[in-house]
């Protein structure tokens, strides 16, 4: 009895928080084995793993937020093991059925592993794919606080005496913080001194944050350069733009099986758009918009630059597609040109690492 108990194979599933996760085991029947909320640390990790074999056989199991809250019972979990798959969110229709709890959740997350509707394997979150989004998340911070301080100087001068304004208003960001910094601290009235005040650490504030940049960026573009020499070397990739793809596929590339896998990552595949006699696709509004955006920046590159690219469009054009159609096949070109690459840079940077 307890030979076959082992080797009845079990499906775990967690909803995971940051201060506790909750794991639901069914069988491959789908009946509910049991319920067990565990403190998110290394014992707890353990006592779930643990409590979970106990049940039968685990060899899969799907965890909600791998990438956030999940990331170090993922880690746990594939140590020991477990093919563990992303699930990213609970299927709403059943959600509005059955209503909403964390046992709730992370029973959908097992039902869906057995399933076979969630299919992802997290990042493996352990190379320079990983080292670039940390930097990434920390230079998109950057340029966001530096963008909102120069509109706050904007705003200020706007309402500010004509002569302030004057003398400090510029077109140029770098020229308009220079001028504010050089603002006097012997203002007559206490409003013009507040002005003043406010100006000259406002433009402190844009300074540091500027310079957090350029500190970033050498750093990001360092570290691009070590990790994929073959993607640079494509024509209108840039740093930032490699960096970007490289950080969508993660340190394990191979869970992302073909060319289309990646293109739908990125939200360049093409979604059937037909209706009666119009045969048609449409952009895909979804995906890494992050990616997205990495190869549009390529694709404009090229449509100004390249003459090949210049050549297509033209083509296009004169077969009637409009400039978002063309656009959207020169991405999933493109996806087709650097999958390749980057699954022979990451190779590279993991087995160097």
């Amino acid at each position: 009895m307890e030979n076959q108990e082992i080797r009845t194979e079990i499906i775990l599933g967690v909803d995971t928080h940051l201060d506790v996760h909750v794991g639901v085991v069914i069988d491959t029947a789908g009946r509910v084995l049991g319920t067990l909320s565990v403190g998110t640390h290394n014992e707890g990790y353990r006592q779930l793993l643990c409590w979970a074999q106990a049940f039968g056989m685990l060899r899969r199991a799907g965890v909600e937020g791998t990438g956030s809250y999940g990331s170090a019972l993922t880690h746990v979990l594939q140590s020991n093991g477990v093919t563990v798959i992303e699930i990213n969110r609970p299927d709403r229709s059943r959600r509005r059925g059955r209503g909403k709890s964390d046992a709730t959740d992370a029973e959908s997350a097992a039902r869906s592993v057995l399933a076979g509707d969630a299919k992802v394997i997290p990042k493996a979150r352990n190379g320079l794919a990983e080292a670039l989004r940390t930097l990434n998340l920390v230079r998109r911070s950057a340029v966001k606080a530096k963008t909102q301080t120069i509109n706050q100087i904007r705003a200020l001068l706007v309402s500010a005496p004509q002569a302030i304004r004057d003398a400090v208003y510029k077109a140029d960001a770098a020229k308009c913080v220079a001028a504010c910094t050089a603002l006097s601290q012997g203002a007559v009235s206490a409003a013009l001194a507040s002005l003043h005040t406010g100006l000259r650490l406002l433009a402190k504030r844009w300074t540091a944050f500027n310079e957090e940049l350029s500190e970033l960026d050498a750093e990001l573009t360092r570290l691009t350069k070590k990790a994929a020499p073959r993607l640079l070397g494509r024509f209108g990739v840039g740093p930032q733009t490699a960096c970007t793809l490289l950080v969508t596929a993660g340190d394990n590339p191979t869970r992302l099986h073909s060319e289309a896998a990646l293109a739908a990552l990125c939200g360049t595949s093409p979604l059937q758009a037909s209706s009666g006699k119009v045969q048609r696709h449409r952009l895909n509004r979804g995906g890494d918009r992050q990616a997205n955006n990495a190869l549009w920046t390529i694709a404009m590159v090229r449509m100004r630059s390249d003459p090949r690219t210049r050549d297509y469009v033209v083509k296009r054009t004169g077969e009637g597609l409009s400039k978002k159609e063309i656009h959207r096949c020169l991405k999933r070109y493109i996806v087709r040109e650097l999958y390749p690459l980057i699954l022979a840079d990451l190779k590279d940077s993991a087995s160097s690492a």
